[in-house]
């Protein structure tokens, strides 16, 4: 969208508060809030903010960042009033001199898709996010209570859920966003709405506003939405399960199974493990692997939900492939860059995926294994130089560094469930 066309909706929608949004490098959407009347000065210089204030951005002595809005990001907040209605972009993030930033993931996923498509190859991302419904305290803070009892496809009563899901899917119609279906989850208070797939960059917006959308609309009905990736202990865990589709001249290789695909998955399998510290980056993470469908072990099948990657029925369009680890953590930035990538290794080296898993893979002893917690996770990405090939060394180092002292001061609170939810559970 241009910004004449932008100035014609501020005007029509009386649109008097814009949010300019961006993630940090832990995958937490940060924003500053700017009048309607300030964006073209936004547009044409950028907004500084105080970057030593963001975690693993810069330090005091080289503190200033700027903030560039994307156009093409323009939505405005359904959940807020429609009287002087808010706005939002998503935005890059450079240096004073326009120089890009080191730790602006969109930046590395766009750049990664435009090589992409330098080479002949284009994508399709799919996230599935799921997410949990608590009760909240008469001061509107989160309690440990589900906002109900019931299970997988369950419908109402029992699914109190139906009516919250419902206006996520309308508020992300509003904004662009084709919801294409939604259910109870597996767990009491559980939940999953998904939508559209799309360009690598468009769906690690569309799930950094969906996320967005779901806590603000939970919100409005009095209760909590957590994306913790085990926020109940003994029930089904938040899975963040990411679909993968290739093209190649404007056909989908995963509709025929061609080679070019099966080695785009084995690049994945390879180097799934030392990617699984951005896909699953907290010590709760790893209290899911290995349950209610989530995988441990490095394989891959058709219709076994136990295998890390699965390549499940669909015809045309819909042919894909599933990454079934991530949770919802992640830095989707961050994350869909470094699986594009290691696919992207697996067709130049033309790698061969091993034999397809049978049985039950979640705990098969005779299969290489995921990380079995964060420790682990964090070491095999130092010493992976696949991981420093994607992302620049600085944010490598910082994420890393971060994650390490996450898992230190786990070990010293002790690993139990309730230190993991006094750790994360409000803030995820």
């Amino acid at each position: 969208m241009d910004f004449e066309g932008i100035k014609q909706l501020l005007a029509e929608y009386e649109i008097k508060f814009i949010r300019l949004a961006f993630c940090d490098i832990s995958g937490r959407q940060k924003n500053i809030a700017i009048m309607a009347d300030e964006l073209e000065h936004a547009v044409e210089h950028g907004v500084s903010f105080d970057a030593s204030a963001i975690r693993g951005f810069l330090n005091i002595s080289e503190s200033d960042l700027l903030l560039f809005p994307d156009l093409d990001t323009f939505s405005i907040l359904p959940w807020r009033p429609s009287d002087r209605a808010v706005a939002r972009f998503y935005c890059y993030i450079t240096y004073p001199d326009r120089r890009p930033f080191e730790g602006d993931g969109r930046y590395l996923l766009s750049e990664i898709e435009k090589s992409s498509r330098s080479a002949g190859y284009s994508f399709l991302v799919g996230p599935e996010c799921e997410f949990y419904l608590f009760e909240t305290d008469e001061k509107g803070y989160p309690t440990l209570n589900p906002f109900d009892e019931a299970g997988y496809f369950d419908m109402a009563p029992l699914d109190r859920g139906e009516n919250v899901r419902r206006e996520i899917c309308f508020a992300l119609e509003n904004m662009g966003i084709k919801p294409e279906r939604s259910h109870h989850e597996h767990g009491p208070g559980q939940n999953e709405v998904d939508f559209r797939c799309s360009s690598p960059l468009k769906a690690a917006d569309d799930l950094m506003t969906f996320k967005t959308a779901v806590k603000a609309i939970a919100q409005l009905h009095g209760l909590y939405a957590s994306f913790m990736p085990k926020p109940i202990e003994n029930e089904s865990g938040n899975g963040l399960h990411i679909n993968l589709s290739l093209y190649e001249n404007g056909e989908n290789l995963f509709e025929k199974e061609e080679a070019k695909a099966m080695s785009f998955m084995a690049g994945i399998l390879r180097r799934m493990k030392e990617i699984t510290v951005f896909s699953n980056p907290l010590v709760s993470s790893y209290e899911r692997f290995g349950q209610f469908e989530a995988p441990s072990t490095v394989s891959w099948s058709h219709q076994n939900r136990s295998t890390l990657v699965r390549i499940p029925y669909a015809e045309g369009s819909e042919s894909r492939m599933e990454v079934r680890s991530p949770d919802p953590a992640a830095n989707p930035y961050l994350l869909i860059s470094l699986l594009l990538s290691a696919g992207f290794e697996g067709i130049a080296e033309r790698q061969v995926a091993f034999a397809e898993a049978t049985g039950d893979m979640l705990s098969s002893p005779l299969s290489e294994r995921l990380p079995k917690n964060l420790s682990e996770a964090v070491e095999e990405a130092r010493r992976s130089e696949f991981i420093r090939s994607v992302i620049p060394e600085r944010i490598v180092s910082t994420f890393l560094s971060d994650r390490a002292e996450d898992a230190e001061e786990c070990e010293k609170e002790g690993r139990s469930h309730e230190a993991l939810l006094r750790r994360y559970f409000r803030f995820i």
